[in-house]
């Protein structure tokens, strides 16, 4: 028989059925050190206290639980060379987020026992369905990118990894209403389940392995949905909406054509976050957050921050209001991967510019202000581009007649990082 590695899910404390067997006949056993002493108190039979690693077959602890190190990766391809069977111990589904990966990128012969992810275990720890849950991974370069949609989504299962664990993502989520479900040494001895919010996180030591569940709200059960992980993108009513979706003052809500190319501009998407600055009724910010985009609204005038929650609200999206004047709100902030600009004055948009967003798109209204703006984002080491807009909405369509009102302009110039 070809030799291959098996890789087994650990549920919580237990082994799957006929897991020792596979142990039995490893000559390598790779996992971290709690489920190496799990393996090896359900191996040999002994209490759960006295387990010890036995000295053959030999073993890698990892310190990670869904990473595989290039040792441990070559040291199970030189066991499969060597027709030894090897065994991977890992916690939930391999297959999630996990080991299963690496190995097959290696070309590794490979039996899977998956068990149940630890996403559904900490969900199912607080009674809530999961398929509405959004799971991102924390690993490496992407915590900017989990933080941002535990910041725009209502329910986020977050995969940590040390220095990227429940007290930074509590640190990170300073100003956005959340609760966070922690499950801490996850498959260990010492789990243990806890509930806080984002500052009580922040200032705790926290044991690793560990998981988190995001929620904005820890007693709303999500949306009944067709599609696990919520709705990707906008429901059907699409996005560069009419200004009659929004609640705004007259004459003051940009229009769909002004939005639609700015939005194409920004990119707004999951895992980004976008200033929208002066941002009136706020429904640019809203259109982006609506393309799955964290967003933080700032705007100083009272009548207008009413109406930038209320259009939140109306179209199911969490927007984070900042009230204050700029630039002096925006110190502070956490930093923007897109700023969209409803001002031209060159203090806001010098300060935007050294936010250090890749891209940052200006509505100008007066001509005359199109070279300072130009001059400021060039100077910040941005390419500038725009364009002037005009629209003129058709009416009478729907009656079968046709009559073009008078056409409005604006201008919008953009920076894009180079």
């Amino acid at each position: 028989m070809t030799a291959t590695v098996t890789v087994i899910g650990v549920d919580g404390h237990d082994l799957p059925p006929g897991a020792g067997n596979a142990l039995a006949a490893a000559g390598l056993v790779v996992g971290g050190r709690a489920l190496l002493r799990r393996w090896a108190t359900a191996a040999l039979g002994t209490g759960a206290g006295s387990a010890s690693v036995p000295d053959k077959p030999r073993t890698i602890e990892l310190s990670g639980q869904n990473e595989l190190p290039g040792t441990a990766l070559d040291a199970l391809a030189a066991s499969v060379d060597a027709d030894e069977h090897a065994v991977v111990l890992t916690a939930g589904d391999p297959g999630y987020f996990g080991v299963l990966r690496a190995l097959r990128e290696r070309s590794l012969p490979t039996v899977c026992w998956p068990s149940v992810t630890q996403v559904q275990r900490v969900a199912a720890m607080v009674h809530r369905p999961w398929d509405d849950i959004t799971v991102v991974s924390a690993h490496g370069r992407a915590f900017r990118d989990a933080v941002n949609v535990c910041r725009a989504r209502p329910a986020v299962g977050v995969l940590t990894a040390p220095g990227t664990g429940p007290a930074e993502f509590g640190a990170a989520l300073s100003g956005w209403r959340r609760t966070l479900v922690v499950l801490e040494a996850v498959g260990g001895d010492q789990e243990t389940l806890s509930i806080v919010d984002p500052a009580e996180a922040a200032d705790r030591t926290w044991r690793q392995p560990s998981v988190v569940l995001c929620l904005a709200d820890l007693d709303r059960v999500g949306r009944s949905g067709w599609i696990a992980g919520g709705e990707p993108a906008p429901p059907v009513n699409g996005w560069a909406l009419d200004e009659a979706e929004f609640t705004h003052r007259e004459g003051m809500a940009s229009g769909p054509e002004l939005r639609a190319l700015a939005l194409a501009r920004l990119a707004p998407r999951p895992g980004a976050l976008v200033w929208d600055v002066a941002a009136g009724c706020g429904a640019l910010g809203v259109e982006a957050a609506r393309l799955g985009a964290a967003v933080i609204a700032v705007e100083n005038d009272p009548g207008l921050c009413v109406r930038i929650v209320a259009n939140a609200k109306r179209h199911g999206v969490d927007v984070r209001l900042v009230d204050g004047q700029v630039p002096e709100a925006l110190v502070g902030l956490p930093q923007p991967d897109a700023v969209f600009l409803g001002t031209a004055r060159t203090d806001v948009v010098r300060s935007c510019a050294g936010a250090g967003a890749s891209r940052i798109v200006v509505e100008v209204r007066e001509l005359g202000s199109v070279g300072p703006v130009r001059d400021t984002l060039t100077d910040a080491g941005y390419a500038v581009d725009g364009r002037l807009l005009f629209a003129a909405p058709v009416d009478g369509l729907a009656q079968g007649s046709a009559a073009v009102r008078q056409a409005s302009s604006t201008m919008l110039l953009w920076g894009i990082r180079r």
